[in-house]
């Protein structure tokens, strides 16, 4: 604390009734890097470690790093206090992530739910001998565990998580490191999954922008014994883009490895890093990548990147291409929220079932707002069950959903406004509108002859939404 020793050692014994941290009052105020050498089994015990070096009255909070060797294994300890951590949060906090203080990841924890998953899917693939490197035999024999019933197929009553883990632990290195890492992938996969369709659970999540607006609000149901409201919001929000500069896209593709891209077709800029890997339905390993765009990152397989337009260049080259895409980005993006707020339970089995995620935010008066957040595609859905008659979405989430998720919407007049590919571009087109072709074209549409047929279109720029109010309008 003095500043003499830059180095601190201590166990058990010194995880209780010290304190280490950069305390205010003290000579050495440095920020504390805590590596957690030996995790042990008990989460009380951790939290109690850890807690010497995060405590009030300090000048920075510590980085806290788990420390662990390349025998996969070890995983199982870290696993261990993570599922703790995660439980103690959502007792103490009511939300899981506040449990470990963000010192773990969700992969790090090897009992969850998306772990019983990705074990399913191993001992599949292991039965099915789609798992070339651990033949379903020698797996059995190694771990002692069975998954073949009486009759010959694979058991319906499997051997559960922790009893898999802890057989690991007792199989040589090489054999340990190849089932872990295999494990480990599936994981990952069925953690990305459930993030791509919007179901991963993290208890309370905290929404966080430059701004939130109310645009409207509505009372959509009142509990006949309590009186307690449940109110739909429409909340515009506004956020400050996070836009990578060259500079740091070129400094993270040194860093993590990655490769400069172009792509030759759009002239957008990329840097391509190795990611995990997933697994086809045959068991097969399919490398990918991750392409980081100044916006938005994707995950692409290897031979699908090698076959596309997207090129390895030159420093300059990808500065060039990379400079001018974020000069024509906006500093900001508004978007809106919708949100379901107040008394639930009597209605959620009316809100959809895929994403029952639960959000919280702070509005730019001040106030806080706890509830569900309705995706837009799925609001129209909701609101006929809630009984609400309002217009819902506005022409910038028409145009956003349509482009972007395929979305497609019924306007007034029997007209679907849809999202249709013509020579590989995506385009928004107004079906069954040509009888009111000569108007629509004269708020900005435009019409082309595909196929010997002629359809209605509206341009995919800056001025689609407007021309959809207009198009809306017409409509009636």
């Amino acid at each position: 604390m003095q500043g003499d020793k830059q180095i601190l050692i201590f166990s058990d014994a010194g995880g209780t009734g010290r304190s280490y941290h950069a305390d205010l009052n003290a000579v050495n105020r440095r920020r504390r890097s805590h590596y957690l050498l030996e995790a042990g089994w008990r989460a009380d015990n951790a939290i109690q470690g850890l807690g010497r070096s995060h405590r009030t009255n300090q000048a920075s909070a510590p980085i806290f790093r788990p420390v662990t060797t390349n025998v996969r294994g070890e995983r199982r300890f870290i696993s261990t206090i993570a599922r703790r951590l995660d439980s103690l949060g959502a007792l103490t906090r009511g939300q899981r992530q506040t449990g470990g203080n963000g010192i773990f990841d969700t992969k790090d924890n090897l009992e969850s739910n998306y772990a019983e998953f990705a074990l399913y899917e191993l001992f599949k693939q292991i039965f099915q001998g789609r798992f070339y490197e651990v033949p379903l035999g020698t797996f059995e024999q190694m771990t002692g565990l069975c998954l073949t019933s009486d009759e010959g197929g694979m058991k319906i009553d499997l051997p559960p998580l922790r009893q898999f883990l802890n057989r690991l632990l007792a199989l040589k290195i090489g054999m340990q490191n190849v089932i872990f890492e295999r494990f480990e992938l599936l994981l990952s996969q069925q953690i990305e999954t459930a993030r791509a369709a919007g179901i991963f659970e993290l208890g309370v999540e905290t929404l966080r922008a430059e701004r939130f607006t109310i645009e409207s609000q509505s009372a959509v149901y009142t509990h006949s014994a309590t009186g307690s409201v449940t109110n739909y919001l429409k909340i515009e929000r506004v956020q400050k883009n996070n836009i990578q500069t060259a500079l740091e896209a070129v400094d993270s593709a040194s860093k993590y490895q990655g490769q400069l891209m172009v792509n030759e077709k759009s002239g957008q800029a990329a840097v391509s890093i190795p990611t995990h890997s997933i697994f086809d339905s045959e068991g097969g390993v399919v490398p990918r990548v991750l392409l980081v765009r100044p916006q938005k990152e994707t995950r692409v397989p290897v031979d699908k990147l090698e076959s596309s337009t997207w090129k390895q260049v030159s420093t300059e080259a990808f500065v060039a291409a990379w400079s001018k895409e974020v000069s024509q980005l906006p500093k900001f993006t508004t978007d809106y929220i919708h949100l379901v707020t107040g008394i639930l339970l009597p209605i959620w089995k009316t809100l959809p079932i895929q994403n029952s995620r639960v959000f919280r935010l702070q509005l730019s008066n001040g106030e806080k707002v706890l509830g569900r957040v309705i995706s837009a595609e799925n609001i129209r859905a909701v609101a006929e069950q809630l009984g609400l008659k309002n217009k819902l979405l506005s022409p910038e989430e028409l145009v956003s959903l349509v482009l972007n998720e395929r979305y497609s919407e019924q306007l007034p007049g029997g007209v679907t406004l849809r999202c249709s590919t013509i020579a590989n571009e995506r385009r928004i087109e107004l079906v069954n509108a040509l009888s009111l072709a000569d108007s629509l074209v004269a708020v900005g549409c435009f019409t082309e002859v595909i196929q010997w047929r002629k359809r209605v279109f509206i341009p995919a720029n800056s001025k689609a939404a407007s021309i959809l109010a207009a198009v809306i309008e017409i409509l009636g």
